[in-house]
């Protein structure tokens, strides 16, 4: 077997020698240039490690069945548990960028133009891979403006592809304690329509919008979870004691975690673009602080399984479960 050299395995040549400041090419070297491409180098290598993970869980997630309690679901929400960690390193991040000032930054900002970050193609791949839908984008008119056509192509060519979240519908529809344990969606509708306050019950509507409630209600397709999908979810959080609903509980739990760290590090990015540049309009010509300001307010992907904690109640007021589904959540014979 051939000897495999430090350097040579991770190609440090190539990558230590990517950095070209633009205002040593200008005759006007900017120290804090140096520190603003290795932060971005690493976010775009991040951002790759994170795309590989989902892809990889998205294959998994495409199989026509998967057992719940299975090494392929736990890897799943292992990989996912890994990008988390992933994105609370790039929100990090932020405070080393946040070591430079905007004295700093204008030494050599005007000659970035038009660059931007807002022209990573790979942050709005990702982005398309977990599930976030073109008509969900803010700023629509700038969303593929400033990109190469290659670029375009490929992330025309994620959005082609069935994100996370259709997947995960797909997963929750095949649930089969729904079909087994079918009178306790109407026990638990009764219960929960009983726990409102009077200033509650606008609830209800949002419940029977999520959940599909009586006959004459219509599946809105507007929605990324169906209505079966929605009380699968339900059923877990409401079940999750239960050896077998533990990966199903931590698999929807992680997905809500990844939503945070984007929500979080867009929030730390609006605040630090706003402290460095102000008011002024980003180098790629977009509204800087308020473009990112309307990303954190719609760039929820998973926000239907967020909504579920509305339509949660105490434990000791769940419908109690027929002894056939108690003993299968509980691996009983």
């Amino acid at each position: 077997m051939k000897p495999v050299h430090y350097a040579d395995y991770l190609q440090l040549d190539k990558i230590l020698g990517a950095q070209q400041l633009e205002s040593e090419l200008h005759q006007q070297p900017a120290h804090d240039e140096m520190l603003f491409i290795i932060i971005h180098q690493a976010y775009e290598l991040w951002f790759k490690q994170i795309m590989y993970e989902v892809e990889s869980v998205n294959a998994i997630m495409q199989q026509p069945s998967l057992n719940d309690n299975s090494p392929e679901l736990q890897t799943v929400v292992h990989r996912l548990q890994r990008s988390v960690s992933i994105l609370k390193l790039l929100v990090q991040q932020i405070d080393v960028m946040e070591t430079m000032t905007p004295m700093d930054f204008l030494d050599f900002r005007d000659m970035l133009r038009p660059a931007s970050g807002f022209q990573s193609w790979q942050f709005k791949a990702l982005e398309a891979r977990l599930g976030l839908q073109f008509d969900q984008r803010h700023g629509q008119e700038y969303y593929i403006s400033q990109l190469r056509p290659e670029q375009i192509a490929l992330i025309k060519q994620v959005e082609s592809e069935q994100p996370l979240i259709s997947l995960l519908n797909q997963w929750l529809e095949r649930m089969p304690f729904l079909d087994e344990a079918a009178n306790w969606f109407d026990q638990y509708s009764n219960v929960y329509r009983s726990s409102l306050t009077e200033k509650e019950s606008a609830n209800w509507d949002g419940f029977i919008a999520m959940f599909g409630v009586g006959e004459t209600a219509v599946e809105n397709p507007a929605r990324q979870l169906s209505a079966r999908a929605s009380r699968a979810a339900l059923f877990i959080m409401l079940y999750r004691g239960y050896p077998i609903l533990q990966l199903p509980f931590q698999l929807l739990n992680v997905l809500l975690e990844i939503d945070e760290q984007l929500s979080t590090w867009r929030y730390r990015h609006m605040n630090m673009v706003h402290r460095i540049i102000g008011t002024r309009v980003g180098t790629g010509g977009s509204t800087g602080k308020e473009y990112l300001k309307g990303a954190v307010d719609k760039h929820y992907i998973f926000r239907e399984i967020a909504q579920l904690t509305s339509f949660l109640v105490e434990r000791r007021r769940l419908p109690v479960l027929d002894p056939q589904t108690e003993r299968r959540l509980g691996f009983g014979a």
